[in-house]
């Protein structure tokens, strides 16, 4: 097993912009109704990003892996989320999205079998769809130093 890790930072001021240190650095933030300086996308959408992101990358890996010639692959994502717990007003349901869906669009010479089969194991092997599909330990920890 090689385990990898992998870091990020982010650091937040006075307003919801959160700028995201990483290798290529970015901002997060909220719409200006709802309260932010529209300076990025929000965290929910930089979340639900990172899986049409992962989708394609690994679908390129495995392609170039199997010599399979892939044209190119698209992929939109939605996900169900229940604001009203997000803000606080109500305790019923969970923070998190309730469902997520990914459209995958695959563009090879292959039948709709080889194209499923191509996408089962694009999932088995992406890590964003296991981390959403399956729990990660997460530890939260309250430190002086951010440069941890």
């Amino acid at each position: 097993m090689a385990i990898s890790t992998i870091k990020v930072s982010g650091e937040m001021g006075r307003s919801f912009a959160t700028k995201i240190n990483c290798s290529h650095s970015f901002v997060i933030d909220q719409p200006k109704m709802a309260g932010g300086n529209d300076e990025g996308p929000n965290p929910l959408e930089v979340f639900l990003c990172s899986l049409p992101a992962c989708i394609c990358a690994v679908g390129r890996i495995i392609a170039q892996q199997q010599r399979i010639k892939l044209n190119g692959i698209s992929v939109t994502a939605e996900g169900d989320i229940d604001k009203d717990f997000l803000l606080g007003k109500t305790t019923e349901g969970r923070a998190g999205f309730t469902e997520i869906r990914s459209y995958v669009k695959i563009d090879a010479d292959m039948t709709a079998e080889e194209k499923q089969r191509f996408l089962n194991e694009i999932t088995e092997r992406c890590p964003i769809a296991d981390n959403i599909a399956k729990s990660s330990v997460i530890k939260p920890v309250v430190v002086e130093d951010a440069t941890v």
